[in-house]
């Protein structure tokens, strides 16, 4: 009988398994175009139109790093693994920036009225009609911007019943794109209006009252409308956004909404928000909801993944609540929409 001999064993040290290669280089080539866009977004500079028109898509960047940073994982490269993390992370900062404008903290008492507040840029005054007056309607919305605003939308609101519900209105038709107007239950003043844009841009003084409270408050409303940054009209868009900049700065409360054509990844737009009165920064009501992944533009047309162009700029002594984003059918433009608290004065 015949016995089997006793395994030996093994004591060579196991083989360790070598990164794979494919992991890092999927990583890479993920991270090659985030990173050129990154360089791009990171220095404020007057960059030529196709990078001012890529910057407006910065927010789409964090999906590609998260998937970079997951095959970076199983590719054990720690160099790879390291510029992943450090992408994402700077895409995840100009996402949810901590440097953005932010609402001051008013002394406890300080009176201020609310007001429910819309702004639609209408593409033409094609938008429905009758969505725009139930979104008012249903949300008690109290002042309402209106941009590319045209005589044939103006007549449809007012057949859907409008001006029953805001009966305050200064208007300027045009067909052309550059009409505007301001609809509100509250008494409305004309101002003027910006100077030297193709776009009419006028400044409205608007008489808030809240009846809840008994607070008054005066708010000087922008409708803006930029003109958008494409071939040579890029230098009439910084210069539009210039001049929307020294209006912010006045004294005041200031409401500037509308139709920007920027993004916050735009330096031009940070720098409006960086042109408050007294050396405060503006407050981008969308931004601090944390909705830039909330898109305004395009409603329509082509799958394009969607930016925001579309915003409510406060001084910082406004404070902002219930941001929304209304899809409107006809524009390619959504409506925006926002609950603020004015202080009194």
């Amino acid at each position: 009988m015949t016995h089997p001999a006793a395994a030996v064993p093994d004591t060579r040290p196991a083989r360790r398994r070598r990164p794979s290669l494919a992991w890092s280089v999927l990583a890479l080539l993920l991270v090659l175009p985030v990173a050129g866009l990154s360089i791009f977004r990171a220095v404020p500079v007057e960059w030529p139109l196709p990078v001012v028109q890529l910057l407006s898509f910065t927010p789409w960047m964090v999906p590609p790093m998260v998937l970079a940073v997951l095959l970076a994982v199983p590719g054990r490269r720690p160099w790879v693994m390291v510029t992943t993390t450090v992408l994402l992370a700077a895409q995840l900062f100009w996402l949810f920036p901590f440097d953005a404008g932010k609402p001051e903290t008013l002394s406890a008492g300080t009176p201020a009225a609310q007001v429910k507040v819309m702004s639609l840029n209408s593409e033409y005054g094609e938008a429905d009609a009758a969505t725009i007056v139930s979104l008012v309607r249903d949300n008690g919305v109290q002042l309402l911007a209106v941009q590319e605003f045209t005589r044939g939308l103006e007549d449809r609101l007012r057949s859907e019943g409008l001006e029953k519900l805001l009966p305050q209105h200064l208007s300027k038709p045009n067909d052309d794109a550059s009409g505007g107007a301001v609809y509100s239950v509250f008494p409305l003043e004309a101002e003027g209006q910006l100077p030297d844009t193709p776009f009419t841009m006028d400044v409205t003084r608007v008489l808030v009252a809240d009846p809840a409270s008994g607070s008054k408050a005066t708010l000087h409303v922008t409708n803006v409308h930029t003109l958008p940054p494409v071939d040579e009209r890029i230098a009439q868009w910084r210069s539009d956004l210039g001049k929307i900049a020294r209006q912010a700065a006045r004294p005041g409360n200031q409401l500037l909404m509308g139709d920007y054509n920027s993004t916050y990844d735009h330096s031009e737009f940070r720098a409006v928000l960086d042109s408050g009165p007294n050396g405060r920064k503006l407050v981008d009501a969308g931004t601090a909801a944390g909705a830039r992944f909330s898109p305004t533009w395009p409603m329509e047309g082509p799958p394009l993944p969607g930016i925001v162009i579309d915003h409510m700029v406060t001084t910082s002594r406004i404070s902002s609540s219930d941001y929304s984003v209304r899809q409107v059918p006809g524009s390619d433009h959504a409506a925006i929409m926002a609950t603020l608290s004015v202080p009194a004065g």
